[in-house]
């Protein structure tokens, strides 16, 4: 049965009060600190980024700002984690805080934002819409094409107790400034930078074809998918293809904006569990699942799904059904082309735990909802096995 959208529901979108995209933009993040009046920064990001960010550090230390840098998110962050960075950071007085770095990095910083000052605990603003306030500066700057964490109201920590993915989406959480500085980029591996573009592009599609798909979202994803998809190769084999790069970054942004207003839906409800069980990189899951739930999606969305064929550079045939088959096929080639894993069993990944992948997968139901077909747990079980 074809899918019912509703494209003309009311809809809200908050998108950062400003973007700067180019080369060498990163250096302009001090204008923009001391620009504002701000004294103290705290600076979120990974220990193989400080060579790169030292310029920015004695720019804004010259400029007589107080800099905190921390690094210690060094995977998918955990509620323990946050909660361990939240205490160390309290007394830094920072006024702004800066986020460098991939999607956890960007998460961390966006929650560090609001809960600094905030009597709010973490559990209080775990849900949709929860968060009070943020009254701290944020500045997000990522290094990889990737989460759209830059531009999203989302953000996910894994919960020590039951060890499932959890989001905290406010629009509180939405940046006021992004820096896209491709130089930061170049130095990306290629399976990174596969998995991370993959993740954006799954953003993009799940968007453009899910059950609160929206005309103004729509411009957004089909552009990210035709950015993404006509640049991720490039990039996977020239690192050092800045044109590509920033492309793809901008691709990456378009899906962020889709992730508020909209959102992701089946793909990545049955990913958080490979992150959850095997902390398999989030971007890798997505790409794992991808073509396997557009193939169970089709039927329900034809119309959407040839559209999103189109827009990743396929030719119409003579149904919408079979246009559509030729973007999984597309899908495919550039997993096979990124060099990435195609299969669940090429991850070692345990058979046998598929049934309680997929029982994990049903709590998802905030982006289980956005489907295109409803999926049952049978059905995830299917695409698991089908996957593997």
């Amino acid at each position: 049965m074809p899918q019912t959208v509703h494209p003309y529901r009311d809809i809200t979108i908050r998108f950062p009060g400003q973007v700067i995209v180019g080369k060498k933009s990163l250096l302009k993040l001090t204008d923009e600190v001391v620009g504002q009046g701000y004294k103290s920064a705290l600076i979120v990001t990974i220990s193989p980024l400080l060579d790169k960010l030292e310029p920015l550090l004695v720019q804004l230390k010259e400029a007589g700002v107080t800099v905190h840098v921390d690094t210690s998110i060094v995977r998918e962050p955990s509620f323990k984690d946050f909660e361990d960075l939240l205490t160390s950071v309290k007394n830094t007085r920072a006024d702004v805080i800066i986020g460098i770095g991939g999607g956890s990095v960007l998460d961390i910083a966006k929650l560090i934002a609001a809960q600094i000052d905030n009597d709010q605990s973490l559990a209080d603003i775990t849900g949709i819409g929860l968060l009070k306030n943020r009254n701290k500066k944020l500045i997000c700057v990522p290094t990889t094409a990737g989460t759209g964490s830059e531009a999203s109201p989302n953000a996910i920590l894994i919960d020590d107790a039951d060890n499932q993915k959890k989001g905290i989406i406010s629009r509180y959480l939405v940046p006021d400034g992004v820096i896209i500085d491709p130089e930061l980029m170049i130095s990306l591996p290629p399976e990174v930078t596969a998995a991370t573009g993959l993740d954006a592009l799954t953003h993009c599609l799940e968007a453009y074809t899910n059950l609160y798909a929206h005309p103004f979202i729509d411009m957004y994803a089909l552009e990210g998918i035709r950015l993404i998809a006509g640049n991720l190769v490039k990039a996977v084999n020239d690192g050092s293809d800045e044109d590509a790069r920033t492309q793809l970054a901008i691709g990456s942004l378009m899906g962020g904006f889709c992730l508020g207003p909209v959102n992701t839906a089946g793909v990545h409800a049955l990913s958080y569990p490979l992150g959850s069980m095997y902390h398999i990189a989030h971007g890798l899951s997505n790409a794992l699942l991808l073509p396997f739930v557009m193939e169970y999606n089709i039927p329900a969305a034809p119309e959407r799904y040839a559209a999103v064929a189109r827009a990743l550079g396929c030719d119409s045939s003579i149904t919408d059904s079979e246009t559509a088959y030729t973007g999984v096929e597309k899908i495919r080639e550039l997993i096979s082309q990124c060099g990435i894993p195609a299969r669940l069993k090429e991850i070692d990944i345990d058979k046998n735990t598929i049934p309680q992948m997929a029982a994990d997968a049903m709590k998802i139901t905030r982006l289980l909802k956005n489907n295109p077909r409803p999926i049952t747990i049978d059905d995830a079980v299917n695409i698991y096995e089908a996957a593997y």
